[in-house]
């Protein structure tokens, strides 16, 4: 009978012939791995491979169709799509530069404008063997560029564009290209030039090597000069290098609008020169000058010292960069004498020939306030008072308009607030509230003193007298012309009266006075011309102890011509020249030669009228 599981019993032949060890259920050998399950056993059994082979077939035909519903997208159903990404891995979107306006002054004379230039580059795909050495040879000689150099670009394959040289004149490119040399090109650009010697970079300012403004009006103006440049597709090659007219022009360029200044270029370089002659020959700081039309607020010249090459900037930085017509402030002094003595005359206060009694000096408060020269006690009128440009007897004058009076004419002058040029790094000046002053800060202010401003906000100032008390706004851009020569000017300025037309025609007489021989001014007389001006002198702040204390002096000179008939307002200033301070001897030439040189170049003719008898003293 057979054991339970079918099992044969084991022979007792083969267990007797076992060692003794053995028999006894010693050592054994390792047990068999148990048999496969019935289902694997019949479909791997070895020497039957078919089973494996269907497996493997089907799996294969799942991969091949996944890879043809794939393809069938691809190439099918989003053939276009594809094409298009693939397209644009190859091609790109560059600008095309656009012509850059520029910036003339009121007759069309450029003080900055774009030069058409070309960009030279080598396809060495499309290079000719037998042309390759003479190639070379014209490129080095032609550029000033190395051999080496020049091989190396005409070499680059598989490039399809390498620059030789950026700059090139396009006669120069015409001149190149009449050889008839294979692999050569050009792309059109442009450069900006600056005529030499127009004397006006600190207002014009310059481009960047991008082609935007960054300083001046180039800067300020640069959405309106830098118009929009066009869209081109090139081809990109396998090394990133652009391939032009790969593609197409995407969007014609537009080019910028052309600036109108209102101003003159013959005054401007003449008032540059001028003040760079005389701030160099006194060793002064700085300077600038002024020149404006009387009553349309048009600025004919705008100097600045120092100044600097716009062609080449990399030898300068922010001090000559600056515009410091604007963005300098300083102590008025004296000059701000006018406003003090207007607003006493338009309250009714006083008249040009009230009598004063003037002393020396006058103590006010905890300080002593004196006259620029001890004359003693004297008896002047108004009149005098101006033409002798007396401290003390401005004080008293100021003493009479009161703080808070005298503070609204100086802001209806203009002073303490922008000028309305909107030109970069203007600086509005200080003028403080007149519930913030204290002690002695009413005759302080009266006098030019306690209080600062722009050569423009001044030369503003006396342009509203000139104008017979009516405030201008002045401006520097009389507007803009497009591509078509089509003049669109700018909007007209801001006018308001701020003294009637008695008080500015007593002001100009008293400013006549100044430039006579019993004046602080006979250096700004012009022969042939009536003139009204003053000076002013005024103590500058050290910077390093906030005191005035060794900061040397401000000279100044604002004024305007004819006196009869005004035109032209001429304002001066010299920042800390040394030896001569005194703004009728430092500053009253340069209003006299610049002043002179307008009054001619305007065409305007001499005056026909001798200035009135003034009184200037009681007897």
């Amino acid at each position: 009978r057979r054991p339970e599981g079918g099992a044969r019993p084991r022979s007792s032949t083969r267990a007797q012939g076992r060692g003794p060890r053995e028999a006894r259920g010693g050592a054994r050998r390792p047990a068999s791995p148990p048999p496969p399950p019935p289902l694997l056993r019949r479909t791997f059994r070895r020497g039957e491979p078919h089973g494996r082979i269907r497996i493997g077939g089907a799996l294969i035909l799942v991969v091949l169709l996944l890879f043809a519903g794939r393809l069938v997208q691809i190439q099918g159903l989003e053939a276009e799509q594809y094409a298009e990404a693939a397209s644009n891995t190859r091609l790109q979107t560059i600008d095309i530069p656009t012509l850059r306006g520029q910036i003339t002054d009121a007759n069309g004379r450029p003080f900055a404008l774009s030069m058409e230039v070309r960009t030279v580059f080598v396809d060495p795909e499309e290079v000719e063997e037998e042309e390759r050495a003479r190639l070379v040879d014209e490129l080095s000689a032609r550029f000033d560029l190395a051999e080496e150099e020049v091989e190396a670009k005409v070499d680059a394959r598989p490039s399809r564009y390498q620059v030789v040289a950026r700059g090139v004149l396009p006669e120069e490119w015409q001149e190149l290209r009449s050889l008839g040399l294979s692999g050569l090109g050009s792309e059109v650009d442009y450069e900006r030039v600056y005529p030499e010697e127009t004397g006006a970079a600190d207002l014009v300012g310059f481009v960047g090597s991008e082609g935007h403004g960054l300083e001046g009006l180039e800067g300020y103006l640069d959405s309106t000069l830098a118009g929009e440049a066009g869209k081109r597709r090139v081809e990109v090659g396998m090394d990133g290098t652009q391939i032009p007219m790969a593609g197409g022009l995407a969007q014609e360029p537009v080019p910028g609008q052309d600036v109108r200044l209102t101003l003159d270029q013959d005054i401007q370089w003449y008032a540059a020169q001028t003040l760079a002659e005389r701030a160099e020959e006194l060793e002064a700081e700085a300077g600038s000058v002024i020149v404006e039309r009387v009553g349309t607020g048009e600025i004919l010249a705008m100097a600045d010292y120092p100044t600097y090459s716009q062609s080449d900037i990399s030898a300068t930085g922010a001090r000559e960069w600056a515009n410091g017509a604007v963005s300098e402030i300083f102590e008025p002094g004296s000059t701000n004498k006018v406003i003090t003595l207007g607003a006493a005359l338009e309250e009714g206060l006083t008249t040009p020939e009230t009598v004063y009694t003037v002393p020396y000096s006058i103590e006010y408060y905890d300080r002593t306030f004196r006259n620029s020269t001890n004359q003693g006690t004297q008896r002047l009128t108004v009149n005098g008072i101006m033409a002798q440009s007396s401290n003390v007897g401005t004080i008293k004058i100021a003493d009479q308009v009161g703080a808070g009076v005298l503070h609204s004419y100086m802001k209806d002058f203009g002073l303490g607030q922008p000028t309305g040029l909107h030109l970069p790094g203007e600086e509005a000046g200080v003028l403080t509230s007149p519930e913030d002053w204290w002690g002695t800060q009413l005759p302080s202010v009266s006098i030019g003193h306690g209080l600062s401003v722009n050569a423009a906000q001044m030369a503003s100032v006396y342009s509203t007298i000139a104008n017979g008390g009516v405030r201008v706004a002045p401006r520097v851009i009389a507007g803009t012309v497009d591509a078509e020569g089509n003049f669109t000017p700018a909007e007209e300025p801001e006018q308001r009266r701020v003294i009637s037309q008695e008080t500015a025609e007593q002001l100009a007489l008293m400013l006549e006075a100044v430039t006579s021989d019993e004046g602080t001014a006979p250096e700004a007389r012009i022969d042939g011309y009536r003139v009204a001006g003053k000076t002013g002198t005024a103590n500058r702040i050290n910077p390093e102890t906030g005191s005035y204390e060794g900061g040397g002096y401000t000279a100044t000179f604002a004024g305007f011509a004819p006196a009869d008939d005004p035109q032209v307002v001429v304002q001066v200033v010299l920042h800390n020249p040394q030896g001569t301070y005194y703004g009728g001897e430092a500053a009253g030439p340069v209003f006299n030669d610049i002043m002179s040189f307008a009054l001619k170049s305007l065409k305007i003719p001499p005056t026909e009228t001798d200035p009135p008898a003034i009184r200037l003293f009681e007897n």
